[in-house]
């Protein structure tokens, strides 16, 4: 514990500031576009400053191929980019290119307790039985996404249930640094949960998250899925008997009716309620026709542009090189900045 530490200062009013982003894994669904992709989007029209990252640095936590994980890179800012990103009002950048993140991880690791990464239960779940087995980066994984957060300063992260823990790490840094070192520098970021469809099920089971690792392409509809392959997935999607309900209880134990009524939600914009209201007493022959309308409607644009850009991978470089430029030169200060906490002596070159 530094001597400084009893030198607490007042506040600082930290700018309003989302940051948020996703693994470039490839394979991106309708749980990633309702998720995600369409929130960022939300978020970005609101006027709040927003940066939005493929974190190619997280995903060599486990063994990528180098071909692919440059494909899905590209294809994962084809999507952002695709759903309404605009380079221009936003940041969109890959993690690696911005060296700011590396570096402020392992300053992290250094603030980070073992205790507190051996309780995420994300790494228990991916690493099973084979712990030992294991790479160090997806133990110290938490401590990189904290980094990736903090580089910015940012006040604000859009995340799905599933990172709410890792979020919370984030906070216990940010505080334990501050306290460390007797400074305000770091702000306690807030986590953004909102909305209808935060968590897509699965079309062939409402029990399960919609996945790209489920072994039947069934049960998700993918962005890269066409028109037709959209609408037939839909119609195929497993319903029950029951019409739909003239009250949101009525959805309670109908894990499947409850999934899609929060699709067609969260696609159209509206409330869950409002749905019901709309669709009370219809059966799924009258829901689903017009579910798979919807969604062709919002998805088939989306996926059409993804296939443009995709067309020309180095237009998506020019894109994520400039994106980097202006990320870097809005976490270089900041983390000139920890050094200096921190009590690295620094060059102060050009």
């Amino acid at each position: 514990m530094s001597t400084q530490a009893s030198a607490v200062q007042t506040p600082t009013p930290f700018k309003p500031r989302i940051f948020s982003g996703i693994q470039p894994s490839g394979g991106l669904t309708l749980g990633n576009y309702l998720g995600a992709l369409k929130r960022f989007v939300e978020k970005q029209d609101e006027g709040i400053e927003t940066i939005y990252c493929l974190v190619d640095m997280h995903a060599i936590t486990v063994w990528q191929d180098p071909a692919k994980l440059r494909q899905q890179t590209r294809e994962g800012a084809a999507a952002f980019i695709a759903a309404g990103i605009d380079p221009a009002r936003s940041i969109l950048f890959n993690q690696s290119q911005v060296t700011a993140h590396a570096e402020l991880g392992w300053i992290f690791n250094c603030v980070a307790r073992m205790g507190w990464m051996s309780r995420m239960t994300q790494f228990k779940d991916k690493a099973g039985k084979n712990s030992e087995n294991v790479s160090l980066g997806l133990f110290a994984y938490p401590a990189l996404m904290a980094a990736d957060i903090m580089a910015y300063h940012a006040t604000m992260v859009p995340v799905g249930e599933d990172q709410k823990q890792h979020l919370e790490l984030t906070r216990d840094i940010a505080i334990k640094f501050n306290n460390d070192y007797g400074v305000n520098f770091f702000p306690v970021v807030e986590p953004l949960i909102e909305g209808a469809a935060t968590r897509v099920m699965s079309l062939r089971d409402g029990t399960k998250k919609m996945s790209k690792s489920d072994p039947s392409d069934q049960s998700r509809i993918n962005l890269t899925d066409d028109a037709d392959a959209i609408a037939a997935k839909i119609r195929k999607a497993k319903t029950d008997p029951e019409p739909l309900p003239d009250s949101v209880e009525g959805l309670k134990d109908r894990p499947e009716a409850r999934n899609l009524v929060n699709i067609y939600a969260a696609l159209a914009g509206h409330t869950v309620d409002q749905v019901i209201r709309d669709f009370a007493g219809a059966q799924f022959g009258t829901f689903k026709p017009a579910l798979a309308d919807l969604a062709v409607a919002k998805l088939a644009p989306i996926t059409a542009e993804m296939n443009r850009l995709m067309a020309d991978p180095g237009e998506i470089d020019r894109i994520l090189g400039e994106g980097a430029e202006r990320a870097d030169a809005l976490a270089r200060p900041i983390l000139e900045q920890v050094y200096d906490i921190t009590g690295m002596i620094r060059s102060r070159r050009g």
